[in-house]
């Protein structure tokens, strides 16, 4: 499965990746004479001649023209009666015309000068209006151009009428006309169905060597239309092809794995860590495959090293290492079997893993960028030097996008890691990083709820780092577990000594079973509080295995002295459950943890009283085999006895007693 996914962006192919908008970077040509119907030529030629049909519209409606006669007639002969009317005034002649809703809009200017009429004025104007309305009615006044009909009234005006009455009368008229004519919706669409099927072929012509796509122009559908039939954006794939990129995919795995199985086990051999590692190269492959065919500068932009910096900083150098050099095949046979293309993504790839350090700044991260960039620019110069003449700016644009190659992968490969960290729950360095902060949540509850455990477990931290640097282990893990170790405390603090007010002890009221309990759950305690702040599970596991199987060994003795048949008494119920220590760094926490309560307990005057209780303790979980599954050796233990006996004598030192004013004074 894995040798197949890898393989689909290897295919062979001389295909253009384009798609419609998107800026050619270099002139296509077609490469043979081709005649071809074109769809969507002839789609655009369908939509151009819809557009030019003209809308339809109804024949003029007569019933209209003569409701509107009708209703002209009915207004003007209430005008004249209002126009008569001795008795009223000429405010309450304008009221009573204003309620006439055609003459609501007019103004008092406008009707004054209707009233302002002689009878045989008021008698031609009426004539007219009806004889303009009738004439304009007949003709065709279309929905929406009123505005033409109305802008003509004037022409349909007699001439025998004095200025003031053609005033009157084109205003009269103006206000009853309306459209009889409206858009009939479905005959313009059958005219427009028409139109488009009126349409033909639109053939398109193509010879040999014409350019189909001019570079920098942006592509349009015809582009992609004739690009399609030309099949530059199908791959064209073949069995041999096929078995090859197969053949290719399977042999380059098979070494990966053997490389991994010879340094790096443990990565092979986790289901979650060997999954990763396939989602993350076959990804790369992926982005490798697509942009390495696109042109010059944009093969050099490919972020190839970010492959080698991901595995490196989350799953070790040797995966970093072995990843750079199947990503520098895969991209050469993606290239055309181009061995400037292996060569500058192997040496990036290897050059960004040989110089990255423990990531525990951003700065590292970005550090290798830089190396990686001028690792870029070398192999660029090398392989086209002669274009410094011929084609400088080219050769410019080339090593811009070789050093631009190494900021964004140093930049993708950050926002990875703090991205596979919680999705995957990977131990990073930088995530690490982030725990060990004073002001993560479940440590300010611990300093808040338990400061005595707080300040232990800064001291056990110290301790168990020192002894990690010495002995080879990891010392930023060491030390994160070791602030977590002892969070369950929190549930429960005044049941742990450290925290405990001095005299007042909740035990001296408990039997020694359930004070027990008390003690050994706080593991359970500090699991689940470990599982609630997504904790992971690398700083989980020194939360039992600190303790081990170890006995509470004061509380058994108390349950059998107190007990009048010892046999009644479980040692069961007095010892953790585990596990013990599966890794250095747990047991060294372990030791850590051991040795400074213990020290603390007994405050030792001299170094030989620090030797001997560091030296008891240690004794005493390996005779108790609790370090058998951790993988520290007889060296690492005499070299983590000598650095606690040097770290606990400075802390734990004898204080001299300076003498008070009062006897200062004698």
């Amino acid at each position: 499965m894995t040798g197949a996914v890898m393989s689909l962006p290897l295919w062979p192919s001389e295909r253009v990746v384009l798609e419609e908008g998107d800026v050619a970077l270099q002139d296509i040509h077609a490469p043979e004479a081709i005649r071809f119907e074109s769809e969507v030529s002839r789609i655009r030629e369908q939509e151009r001649a819809a557009n030019a049909v003209r809308p339809v519209y109804t024949l003029p409606n007569p019933e209209l023209a003569r409701q509107q006669l009708g209703r002209v007639r009915e207004v003007l002969d209430y005008l004249g009666s209002v126009w008569a009317d001795p008795l009223a005034s000429a405010a309450q002649k304008r009221g009573w015309m204003l309620a006439v809703e055609e003459l609501s809009d007019l103004s008092t200017e406008e009707l004054t000068q209707i009233l302002a009429l002689s009878d045989e004025s008021w008698d031609r104007v009426r004539f007219e209006t009806q004889a303009v309305i009738d004439q304009a009615m007949r003709q065709e006044i279309r929905e929406g151009y009123l505005s033409e009909a109305l802008e003509d009234v004037p022409s349909r005006v007699s001439l025998d009428l004095t200025g003031e009455e053609t005033a009157v009368t084109i205003m009269l008229a103006r206000q009853f006309l309306v459209p009889n004519a409206f858009l009939d919706a479905d005959a313009t669409e059958q005219a427009k169905i028409r139109a488009r099927e009126d349409v033909g072929q639109v053939i398109r012509d193509f010879e040999a060597g014409e350019i189909i796509v001019r570079q920098g122009a942006r592509v349009s559908a015809l582009d992609i239309e004739a690009l399609d039939q030309f099949g530059l954006r199908q791959p064209q794939i073949q069995w041999f092809d096929v078995t090859s990129a197969g053949l290719l995919a399977l042999s380059m795995t098979l070494i990966m794995g053997l490389f991994l199985a010879r340094f790096q086990p443990e990565v092979l051999w986790s289901g979650q860590q060997s999954f990763i590692l396939t989602l993350m190269t076959s990804l790369s492959v992926l982005v490798a495959g697509l942009m390495t065919p696109g042109g010059d500068l944009l093969r050099y932009l490919a972020p190839a090293p970010t492959l080698p910096l991901l595995a490196a900083a989350a799953l070790g150098a040797p995966v970093g290492m072995i990843t750079s050099l199947f990503l520098g095949g895969t991209v050469g046979v993606v290239a055309r079997n181009s061995l400037e293309m292996a060569i500058y993504v192997t040496a990036s790839g290897l050059i960004s893993v040989l110089t990255l350090e423990r990531v525990k700044s951003i700065g590292a991260l970005f550090r290798s960028g830089m190396f990686v960039a001028l690792v870029n620019v070398v192999v660029i110069l090398v392989f086209n030097l002669a274009k410094l003449e011929s084609q400088p700016l080219e050769l410019l644009m080339m090593v811009s996008a070789g050093v631009a190659n190494g900021g964004i992968s140093a930049s993708l490969a950050l926002g990875g890691l703090f991205l596979i960290g919680p999705l995957f729950d990977i131990t990073t360095t930088m995530r690490l990083m982030e725990l060990s902060r004073p002001d993560r949540p479940l440590l300010q509850r611990l300093l808040r709820e338990a400061p005595a455990t707080y300040h232990h477990s800064l001291m056990v931290a110290n301790l168990a780092e020192q002894a990690a640097e010495r002995i080879g282990a990891d010392a930023l893990l060491t030390r994160v577990g070791a602030y977590y170790h002892d969070v369950g405390k929190i549930v429960r603090p005044y049941f742990f000594t450290e925290n405990q007010a001095e005299g007042v002890n909740p035990h001296d009221r408990l039997d020694p079973e359930m004070s027990a309990q008390i003690l050994i759950g706080h593991v359970e305690d500090g699991l689940e509080l470990a599982k609630r702040y997504h904790l992971p599970y690398r700083v989980r596991a020194f939360i039992p295995e600190h303790h081990g199987t170890n006995w509470v060994s004061f509380l058994y003795n108390k349950a059998l002295e107190l007990s009048n048949d010892p046999s009644t008494v479980d040692p069961d119920d007095f010892r953790h459950h585990g596990p013990r220590p599966q890794s250095k760094e747990t047991a060294l926490v372990m030791l850590a943890d051991g040795c400074e309560a213990a020290v603390r307990s007994a405050r030792p005057g001299s170094r030989e009283e620090v030797a001997e209780i560091v030296n008891r303790i240690i004794d005493l979980r390996v005779q108790d085999g609790q370090l058998s599954e951790s993988g520290l050796t007889l060296r690492d233990l005499e070299i983590i006895r000598e650095t606690f006996i040097s770290s606990l004598k400075g802390v734990f030192h004898p204080r001299i007693k300076y003498p008070t004013k009062e006897k200062e004074k004698q």
